[in-house]
């Protein structure tokens, strides 16, 4: 079974997306600049000087930077593989969603998923698809978001070839990656030769110019003793 069609992953990613910092992480020595990651993607990769009226969001899971995006954007489309993050960020546009966190063995605390207020999520649809074999009439779009999609694709090229079709000329790419290739997901024959940087660069260089790289530190809560921390590869590319 697909785990992204879990309840157990349903729930982590609804705390990881829109639960509070306190929720996800009540301890002071823990790593606080990790929180916030699906509203950081958008905030600190995106150049705000350039309009981005149509947005993509492609891997969107249960849709936090979505609404983020919508913002500063008339139309924002989301677009993940698994039905149930999908059902999840249908359900979040018209009002709040119960879920629970996982604080240790059978303890478990109800919580509620809610898209902040000054989201306008009228701007917002979802759909599910698969990002490697993407509708042909999906059109093209100011912005492109995927935030730590590349390393969860069988076959990442895929959605590389597509990009440039996808993005505007002058329109922002943005992409991260915690650069965690894993057989499970992606055929070792799959995986970038050398490191991820150097992949992208050269397989986005054709279309697309390199205008920012950042460390984005992330952490997503497993119970309320086990997390994990990972630092995602930030881009931001602008289509020629």
């Amino acid at each position: 079974m697909n785990i992204y069609e879990t309840r157990r992953l349903l729930d982590e990613y609804l705390l990881f997306h829109y639960g509070a910092d306190h929720e996800v992480l009540p301890w002071e020595q823990g790593p606080k600049t990790a929180l916030g990651f699906a509203v950081r993607t958008v905030s600190e990769l995106t150049d705000f000087d350039r309009e981005a009226d149509s947005v993509l969001d492609l891997g969107c899971a249960v849709g936090r930077s979505s609404f983020e995006l919508a913002r500063s954007a008339k139309s924002v489309i989301g677009i993940d593989y698994s039905h149930n993050f999908i059902d999840a960020a249908h359900a979040l546009i018209t009002g709040d969603l119960p879920y629970q966190r996982l604080d240790e063995a059978q303890a478990m605390t109800q919580l509620v998923a809610s898209v902040p207020a000054d989201c306008p999520r009228d701007r917002v649809q979802f759909e599910q698809g698969d990002a490697m074999s993407l509708r042909a009439d999906l059109g093209q779009f100011d912005l492109v978001h995927a935030a730590n999609l590349l390393c969860r694709l069988t076959d990442p090229q895929l959605l590389i070839a597509r990009l440039p079709d996808l993005v505007k000329s002058g329109g922002q790419l943005l992409l991260t990656t915690p650069c965690t290739w894993l057989e499970e997901f992606t055929p070792r024959g799959h995986w970038p030769q050398g490191s991820t940087r150097d992949w992208l660069k050269s397989v986005l260089s054709e279309h697309f110019d390199l205008m920012l790289e950042k460390d984005l530190p992330f952490l997503i809560r497993e119970h309320a003793r086990k997390y994990q921390w990972s630092v995602a590869y930030g881009t931001r590319w602008i289509r020629r």
